[in-house]
């Protein structure tokens, strides 16, 4: 996504899964979010599932956002996988690190 968009990058250095995060604001709260994956299933599931958690939030609730929300709306994960919902949170705090509030 182009600027004004923020971009972020995370990944799992234990599995190599990478995320790529885009998220644009406009008057104050997230109005578009798009991820890319380069990983397992379970982390691809779970970056599609937190852009549907991030979709209209503000900022200061995506904080709320924890790996049990990304578990949940995937309807849970085995303990193997558990790492993909934590990719996304690595992924929201460091949006949130770019986000000017």
């Amino acid at each position: 996504m182009p600027p004004p968009a923020i971009t972020v990058e995370v990944s799992n250095p234990a599995c190599g899964d990478i995320l790529r995060l885009s998220v644009r604001f406009e008057e104050g709260r997230a109005t578009e979010a798009r991820y890319k994956t380069r990983g397992c299933v379970a982390s691809i599931a779970a970056g599609s599932a937190l852009t549907e958690l991030i979709a209209g939030r503000a900022p200061h609730e995506l904080r709320e956002i924890g790996a049990a929300a990304i578990e949940q709306a995937l309807g849970g994960l085995i303990p193997e996988s558990k790492h993909a919902a934590v990719l996304c949170i690595d992924g929201v705090r460091a949006l949130l690190k770019q986000v000017k509030t």
